[in-house]
């Protein structure tokens, strides 16, 4: 059982959603990322996905672009963001990178495959990627113990989820809108039905991610999916931080409080 599975069957033990946390690497700064997704571990978070910059970054809203940017000016590299995996991951909690293809393709498929286990990272999160053309990935997955994770969206048809679930390992990603990320004074009410079709393909965890950015929204996620996923809402707390640490204090006290919203959203066990 990968680390995972492990957390997602724990958290089912519990009686709860998993909270998966993001932030990209190197905003405001290599240390100070890694400072802010230890404090999201503490408050929390049981998975991390770190975002890997990237300069035309398609699925992003305008919050986590913004940090993009600063983050790529400051001069992050690939490099950097195996090195905020390796820091990240030795807190315990299971660490996927999310990046769109390119910059795996120009590093290298198999060693980033190789580079990113070494690190003591979970699996990759590849929202451009479809599984139809992911065949080398998939084969380097396999060979560096590695979860690839693929996305399934509203407009998804029945054989496309099939698709993807087959694919999959780890958590179906579900992403809840058709549109950027960004946090929302509401999760779109196509994610619970996009929940219920996904899991007519699979047994695997399914986790919503596009829009969750409070405990009551992490809530209304939890009574459906395996996994409640949250990046804008943390990115906006580091880009108005009148200082680093208080990013840091901001993003782990939202943790906290998302982790007692996954833990509300579901009627005790009997």
């Amino acid at each position: 059982m990968s680390g995972l599975a492990e957390v997602f069957a724990q958290a089912k033990a519990e009686n709860r959603a998993a909270l998966v946390g993001y932030l990209p690497a190197g905003y405001p700064s290599r240390q100070g990322c890694i400072d802010a997704l230890l404090a999201m571990v503490a408050g929390g978070v049981d998975v991390v996905e770190i975002g890997l910059p990237y300069s035309d970054p398609l699925m992003d809203g305008p919050t986590i672009q913004a940090a993009v940017e600063a983050s790529l000016l400051g001069g992050t590299t690939t490099a950097d963001v195996l090195a905020t995996v390796r820091a990240v991951a030795a807190s315990g909690a299971p660490t996927l990178v999310m990046t769109y293809w390119n910059p795996v393709e120009r590093y290298g498929v198999d060693a980033f495959a190789a580079d990113l286990a070494e690190a003591g990272g979970a699996g990759l999160i590849t929202p451009d990627l479809t599984p139809d053309e992911a065949g080398p990935w998939l084969a380097a997955a396999t060979a560096a113990g590695l979860d690839p994770v693929f996305l399934v969206a509203p407009s998804s048809t029945a054989e496309r989820i099939d698709r993807v679930a087959r694919a999959t390992r780890g958590f179906v990603y579900a992403a809840s809108t058709m549109g950027v990320t960004g946090a929302r004074s509401t999760v779109s009410g196509l994610a619970e039905a996009l929940v219920h079709r996904t899991r007519l393909a699979t047994d695997l965890p399914i986790s919503v991610g596009l829009g969750v950015s409070t405990a009551e929204q992490a809530a209304e996620v939890s009574g459906y999916a395996d996994g409640v996923i949250v990046g804008s809402a943390f990115v906006r707390l580091l880009l108005d931080a009148a200082t680093p640490q208080a990013g840091v204090a901001a993003v782990g006290a939202l943790a906290r409080e998302l982790a007692v919203g996954v833990r509300a959203g579901r009627p005790a066990a009997v």
